[in-house]
């Protein structure tokens, strides 16, 4: 089996590249899926339009990574978390592009659950460390992987989640601190129940506390735990099909809320206690997208089934504010689009616009406030797309499946500034530090930055 890690000792490795913890500038870190919040943006970051990682320009560096893991990194300081599930048949049933297969891959060999720390400068491995060993629980869908959740970090702690494999917490030197087991976690079609689909909603870290949403087959319910300690605080059961969305958490009134995507059961809680504040009813039947905050608005998406609704919902909202069939608005539903949300990405809020990008390749931007259609632009040639847009310094930055990323310009008119080559499949959301950007390929982690 391939290894990432040369025969030195952790404390060696440590002394080289100490890890920053709650020293470094909180607001300038990307410490979850998608960033600060999920918002997928960070500005101030000084990225290249262009890059070409066949002749090295503009590539500070380039590692590989064992396995098949479809996770983006967490930064903090200068470290980043990523993690990986590697077998012998790492790769075995993958497939990016449009397609309508629901089947399972047929794996059944034996993985290995990994996390690794990254010094995010130089691309040299800190240390790695296996959560666990194993047939998996569950079966994975073709453009899934069974390491598919983010990780999450506050500098001191890095929270990872491999569904019916565990929750797993470590501090910054790698050492385990707790762990969870909730058993198998039924990811799955909702009516087609053998094709199981694996989990792939990451945990979140928020004022000491971690949050998971566990979107099942049977026995759905969203959690929270002292990330010191592992504790839980409350756990609150949801009537919910299988999903895939990742929290998020939004303020309002000085009241620190909790906000779920889902079908049967989207909705609000109480950060501090659980308390139900608000839910919705509706979209598509599998939702993936996770919640964008707003000014005032929480933006949702979804796709599959009857409609494909984006959803606009204000952070005042309370009790059941499901709308009717054909209601575009109620009192807190300040608008919604019935058709053209979108099955995979997350929304991108950046620039006065919101950046729709569809599994085929079709950006529809939005008015935020109003609903209203700016443009919409089909990206590529006949290409899909799975990983959810970022944003930095008035440049978009989208990737398709086949590791083309398209470089555009933000505002309110459609501008290519650069199309880059990463040379392998990319299916995962690009993250974003002071000077760099990443991307994942199926096998390697390209940091790109200007040189």
């Amino acid at each position: 089996m391939r290894t990432i890690l040369s025969v030195i000792s952790v404390a060696f490795l440590m002394t080289l590249s100490p890890c920053d913890g709650q020293q470094a500038d909180a607001s300038r870190q990307w410490p979850m899926y998608r960033g600060q919040f999920a918002s997928g943006v960070l500005d101030g970051a000084s990225l290249p339009d262009s890059f070409d990682v066949a002749s090295g320009s503009n590539v500070r560096w380039s590692v590989e990574i064992p396995g098949l893991g479809q996770s983006s990194p967490a930064i903090w300081g200068d470290v980043l978390y990523i993690t990986t599930a590697i077998s012998k048949a790492d790769n075995t049933g993958l497939k990016p592009g449009v397609f309508g297969d629901i089947a399972s891959v047929d794996d059944t060999s034996v993985h290995e659950w990994k996390v690794y720390c990254i010094d995010k400068k130089s691309g040299r491995i800190i240390w790695e460390r296996l959560a666990h060993t194993g047939v998996p629980t569950m079966k994975r869908h073709a453009k899934s992987s069974h390491a598919s959740c983010s990780a999450a970090t506050d500098g001191d702690h890095v929270v990872t989640f491999f569904g019916s494999e565990g929750l797993y917490c470590y501090n910054s030197a790698g050492d385990l601190l707790w762990k969870k087991d909730f058993g198998r976690l039924e990811s799955v079609f909702f009516s087609a129940q053998s094709a199981e689909w694996e989990f792939a909603s990451s945990p979140i870290i928020y004022k000491g506390v971690v949050i998971v949403q566990v979107d099942i087959m049977n026995g759905s319910f969203v959690a929270a735990f002292d990330v010191k300690s592992g504790r839980e605080l409350w756990k609150k059961s949801r009537d919910e099909w299988p999903g895939w969305s990742t929290p998020n958490i939004y303020t309002h009134n000085g009241r620190d809320i909790v906000v779920l995507n889902g079908y049967k059961h989207r909705g609000a809680y109480d950060f501090k206690t659980g308390e139900e504040i608000w839910k919705m009813a509706g979209g598509g039947d599998l939702p993936i997208p996770t919640p964008v905050i707003g000014k005032d608005l929480i933006y949702f998406n979804s796709a599959h089934g009857r409609v494909s609704p984006v959803y606009a919902v204000s952070k005042a909202a309370t009790g059941d504010i499901t709308l009717g069939d054909g209601q575009t608005s109620n009192q807190h539903v300040k608008w919604a689009l019935l058709r053209g949300g979108s099955y995979m990405q997350t929304l991108l809020l950046y620039d006065g616009c919101l950046y729709n990008l569809g599994w085929n390749g079709l950006l529809q931007v939005l008015d935020p406030l109003t609903g209203e259609e700016i443009y919409r632009q089909k990206i590529g040639n006949t290409r899909s797309f799975t990983a959810s847009p970022v944003a930095s310094d008035g440049k978009v930055y989208l990737v398709d499946d086949e590791g083309t990323v398209y470089t555009l310009k933000s505002g309110r008119s459609y501008e290519l500034i650069a199309t880059s080559e990463l040379g392998g499949i990319s299916m995962t959301v690009p993250a974003i530090t002071d000077g760099m950007i990443y991307f994942r390929t199926v096998d390697k982690l390209i940091a790109i930055g200007k040189n």
